[in-house]
């Protein structure tokens, strides 16, 4: 079953379409109990890193968490689901993320018009288990104002005026910058792998 974790703030009911489209079994939950017995847990987020994090300390998660990345249960981290698996952002300096990947978030620097909204392409920089090895460069949805650095761990890259990373993967742990669920097909078939690690 796969956890797929609401903590109010959440694009939760486009993700659990695509959910249902692939006839997966997961449940939204909100308690740690729940994520610990999930064989796999899936973060969507969308809004405020200090408010995610400060969600998640609030509801008793945390520790829920990185409990169960540690255990080696698959995690896929949307957007600020992803954001919150690095050690800090600019958005809330006074809030720890969940310190899987040793990095801060960054706020978009540019002239460019912020937030980063829209079709952009990724392009692939190592092997990746969510995206089929035949797609190079592919287009995804995006839409953030605040970006997380290139790391060992990143396979896909977009940019924006700076370069980003917008697929990282280590072990058991996955995290989009873009939302797949958002993203069409391409989307749909990385949620699709997601499923069937």
């Amino acid at each position: 079953m796969i956890a797929v974790v609401d903590y109010g703030a959440g694009n939760l009911r486009s993700v659990t379409n695509v959910l249902d489209l692939l006839q997966a079994e997961y449940q939204v939950v909100c308690d740690a109990s729940s994520i610990s017995k999930a064989s796999k847990v899936l973060l969507p987020g969308v809004g405020h890193f200090g408010q995610l994090c400060n969600a998640i300390d609030r509801l008793d998660l945390r520790s829920a968490l990185i409990d169960s990345i540690s255990s080696e249960i698959p995690y896929l981290g949307i957007c600020l689901g992803m954001q919150v698996l690095f050690s800090s952002s600019d958005e809330s300096p006074e809030c720890k993320g969940l310190g899987i990947f040793e990095a801060s978030v960054h706020k978009f620097e540019i002239s460019e018009r912020i937030p980063h909204m829209g079709w952009n392409t990724i392009t692939s920089q190592a092997p990746s288990l969510l995206v089929e090895s035949s797609q190079v460069q592919k287009s995804a949805y995006f839409a953030h104002s605040y970006f997380c650095p290139v790391v060992p761990s990143t396979t896909f890259t977009c940019e924006y005026g700076s370069v980003f990373s917008a697929v990282v993967e280590h072990n058991n742990v996955f995290g989009v910058q873009f939302h797949p669920e958002k993203s069409a097909q391409f989307g749909v078939g990385v949620i699709n792998k997601f499923v069937g690690l």
